[in-house]
């Protein structure tokens, strides 16, 4: 696959330099005569060559689909949220391939069915308001729809009611990982700030240490929630701009910094039955499988093999945020209130956690 993509990227550098050769050509000044006129053997050509681009890309998009695509086109969400947002890309998606087809269909048949000829005029209108108003009103109110769609997902997602009580948690975001501060018994954050980081210490986060809501917060480097309850998590960054991304929750916000940016979700499904889900079992299988493969060859020259992959959640960054951008990423594990409840009984609270002096 990779070899193909490569041939292809050198095939349009080829036309695309010749295109531009030609353009250099005939924007020459003082040349007597110009050899660039299409005759009916080039308008014929091209023609054809039309219709053959378009049953390629209908045949490519085929074998893709057939061979590649992962039907239903989005799966496995594991927040309340996710159907939610799952449904909405469907119909965006659908609709794209289906217009897609049309537009592309027509565009390639009337390049082929109205190609010049000698001795043919071109009909032409040059007002039409019947056709304007057509091609201007239906993408009007198919955006619209979209649009109002759109807004309504967002703001059942954003709009956290505090009488759900959820739980929250700072994310945050340095070059080039991710913490965890949970808010501890009283469920509020305590104060926090850049300039109060103290390495020394043991505060890394940069809590005001004075402040009393802060004395109960857990730090940590993993990221366990509870299955069935809301969680607001309060996003910040030290340094540049990051974005929490979290694929199977269907979440993602921008951490910015100096700012405090928040996304909340209900957890649906543990990391234990995401596991056994058919779905991920196969890829699993299948990137286990790879790895056996080249881990011959790693052992051959003496090296270790690769260990197997076991399926987690992951919080991951979606900027590029410096050079390991793609190594910044931290465990999520979603669990059952109970097993929740007795993983936070053994985590350290802020106050307990400072280095004394």
């Amino acid at each position: 696959m990779t070899a193909l993509f490569i041939i292809l990227v050198l095939v349009f550098i080829t036309i695309a330099i010749w295109q531009m050769v030609k353009i250099f050509d005939l924007a020459q000044v003082g040349l007597e005569q110009n050899d660039q006129i299409a005759t009916d053997k080039d308008n014929t050509l091209n023609g054809y060559l039309m219709i053959g681009f378009l049953a390629f890309i209908y045949i490519i998009t085929i074998v893709c689909v057939v061979k590649w695509g992962d039907l239903p086109l989005l799966s496995n969400s594991a927040s309340e949220h996710g159907p939610g947002i799952d449904n909405l890309m469907i119909i965006s998606l659908v609709l794209i391939f289906v217009v897609q087809t049309i537009t592309q269909f027509l565009l390639h048949y009337f390049a082929f069915k109205y190609k010049g000829e000698k001795g043919r005029k071109a009909l032409f209108f040059a007002d039409n308001n019947t056709l304007e108003a057509i091609w201007t009103i239906i993408p009007v109110i198919t955006l619209a729809g979209l649009i109002i769609y759109g807004l309504f997902t967002w703001t059942s997602i954003m709009n956290v009611s505090e009488d759900d009580d959820p739980i929250v948690i700072e994310l945050y975001a340095q070059q080039f990982n991710w913490k965890a501060r949970y808010a501890g018994n009283d469920n509020t954050l305590g104060k926090a700030n850049v300039r109060l980081i103290d390495i020394d210490k043991a505060n890394i986060l940069g809590l005001d240490e004075s402040d009393p809501n802060a004395q109960d917060d857990i730090i940590t480097s993993e990221l366990y929630l509870p299955v069935g309850k809301p969680v607001l998590f309060k996003m910040r960054s030290q340094d540049v701009l990051h974005s929490a991304y979290m694929p199977h929750f269907r979440a993602q916000m921008n951490c910015v910094p100096g700012m405090v940016t928040q996304f909340g979700f209900t957890p649906s499904v543990t990391t234990a039955e995401m596991r056994q889900n058919p779905d991920i079992v196969e890829k699993v299988k299948n990137i286990n499988d790879i790895r056996v493969e080249n881990s011959k060859e790693l052992v051959a020259n003496g090296e270790d093999a690769l260990d197997a992959y076991e399926f987690d959640y992951l919080l991951l960054c979606n900027k590029i945020c410096g050079k390991s951008h793609y190594n910044m990423q931290m465990k999520i594990i979603v669990v059952t209130q109970e097993e929740y409840d007795a993983w936070l009984k053994e985590q350290k609270i802020f106050k307990n956690s400072l280095v004394q002096n």
